[in-house]
């Protein structure tokens, strides 16, 4: 059986400028590798041999360097938007998906098990799987509590809260297609808030090793030093 995986490739990475003035984000390098050169090889290696780009902002670019994929000993194709559709909406461009694949961001740097996801996903016979991590946010400031007289009831001296957040990374069965409208701008919010409505279960697997979104400037750094110091982390 043919594994299958959509990588999104097309967006403007305006959080990452002025490294995408003239560089599309999945290009930006991690160590001496572009990020999605990275996710490339990792999919490899977990028995992924078909991988469809979806790309608008600077679309031309991704393609000329990735092609059809021998350099990787992979099959690559290319699913080109003429217009934005954010995450979601340019799964609607493509007719031959298999029964269930992955989908993912380009601009992701994890250790995450791509296979061992897809697994999971195919055994609980889910419709859609998060691949989630547990983020660490510290406040600013003091946070205060008031009561509805305005006395002061609690403080908290720059408090840390502790949440789950989307990968980028998802598993996914192809009868999720008909919640999603075709030929518009439908994101991964948008997705969640239907199956939500639709009570459609959504199942959310924890990952605890790294993941770094590279589309922030901070993560980007931190990418980039992760990377270097244990390359083999990531790809072997």
């Amino acid at each position: 059986m043919e594994k299958r995986a959509i990588i999104l490739a097309g967006g403007q990475g305006t959080r990452l400028k002025p490294y995408t003035i003239v560089l599309p984000k999945p290009l930006v390098p991690v160590g001496s590798l572009p990020i999605m050169e990275i996710l490339l090889n990792q999919l490899k290696a977990s028995g992924f041999t078909h991988i469809t780009i979806a790309v608008n902002h600077l679309a031309e670019i991704i393609m000329a360097y990735f092609q059809d994929g021998k350099k990787w000993n992979l099959k690559i194709d290319y699913s080109i938007e003429d217009k934005p559709l954010s995450t979601m909406g340019p799964l609607k461009l493509i007719d031959n998906l298999p029964e269930n694949f992955l989908i993912m961001n380009g601009d992701v740097l994890t250790d995450l098990n791509f296979n061992a996801f897809m697994q999971k996903h195919l055994d609980g016979n889910h419709l859609f799987s998060i691949s989630s991590f547990i983020r660490t946010d510290k406040s600013e400031y003091g946070v205060l509590k008031v009561n509805d007289d305005h006395i002061l009831t609690e403080f908290q001296e720059k408090p840390s809260h502790s949440f789950h957040v989307s990968m980028g990374i998802y598993a996914v069965n192809r009868k999720v297609m008909d919640f999603i409208p075709r030929d518009t701008f439908f994101g991964f919010d948008n997705l969640m808030y239907k199956l939500l409505e639709e009570k459609q279960p959504v199942n959310v697997i924890p990952h605890t090793g790294v993941w770094l979104d590279i589309g922030r400037p901070a993560d980007y750094q931190l990418a980039i030093d992760t990377f270097e110091t244990n390359p083999k982390q990531f790809i072997q």
